[in-house]
């Protein structure tokens, strides 16, 4: 997800509103011109940084109010949202438990099962190892070389974010525990649960769960950020 050029884009984006342009400025400071290139389309292909989009526009604000250990998780949820290779590999980390190996093999299986005979072998591999390393920049997984799996803190803000997104993208009540990008958080639901009551308490949602129904709204967040509250 390349996070350390994105932290870059977006840091000089909050101060002067101009992402695009951060990203002809060669913000992020490589050192030829097709290494700026390269690195441009690709930020802008995978976070787009469209004000009139309200999902970046609810990326911006988090981005604003989250802490530096916060952030990475926030971009990787982003990014899950928007690219499929990196949605469909969830399942790897989910039947990975913390401790074993997330091996890039694992990776490149889940490639070839969601897209048989496509790319060759070298290309596989590495796409595997590219979206094993956005799950090691998310914090999901440690290690040059054993790639062991872990299990990094998820704050009520990163939550938030990830039932915000859920929500602007139209899913409702108990379905959005099974949006791809709270389930790339790979946390059990009665942990989500608790994280709801915590963003509710800080007044980011209004949630309720009674009867076993799951009513949950971010309404009055949205007109708060600028976002027509009946999205989806």
């Amino acid at each position: 997800m390349m996070f350390a050029e994105l932290a870059k884009v977006m840091d000089f984006g909050q101060e002067s509103g101009q992402y695009i342009e951060s990203l002809e400025q060669n913000v992020f400071n490589k050192k030829s011109n097709s290494g700026v290139e390269k690195t441009a389309n690709y930020l802008k292909r995978l976070y787009g940084f469209d004000m009139q989009y309200p999902p970046f526009v609810a990326f911006k604000y988090f981005w604003k109010i989250s802490d530096p250990n916060e952030k990475p998780l926030i971009a990787f949820v982003y990014a899950v949202n928007q690219d499929n290779l990196l949605a469909e590999s969830v399942q790897v980390l989910q039947s990975v438990k913390p401790g074993e190996k997330a091996t890039i093999e694992l990776f490149e299986e889940v490639i070839e099962k969601y897209h048989p005979n496509q790319y060759s072998e070298n290309t596989r591999r590495s796409m595997a190892q590219n979206i094993a390393s956005s799950w090691k920049q998310a914090g999901f997984i440690e290690g040059k070389v054993k790639n062991i799996r872990t299990q990094p803190e998820v704050t009520y803000r990163v939550a938030c974010f990830a039932f915000l997104l859920a929500y602007i993208h139209g899913d409702r009540g108990d379905f959005i525990w099974g949006n791809i990008g709270v389930n790339a958080l790979c946390l059990y639901e009665s942990k989500l649960r608790e994280l709801a009551i915590e963003c509710a308490k800080k007044d980011l949602m209004q949630y309720q769960y009674a009867g076993s129904v799951t009513a949950i709204n971010f309404t009055n967040f949205l007109n708060k950020i600028g976002i027509n509250g009946n999205t989806n």
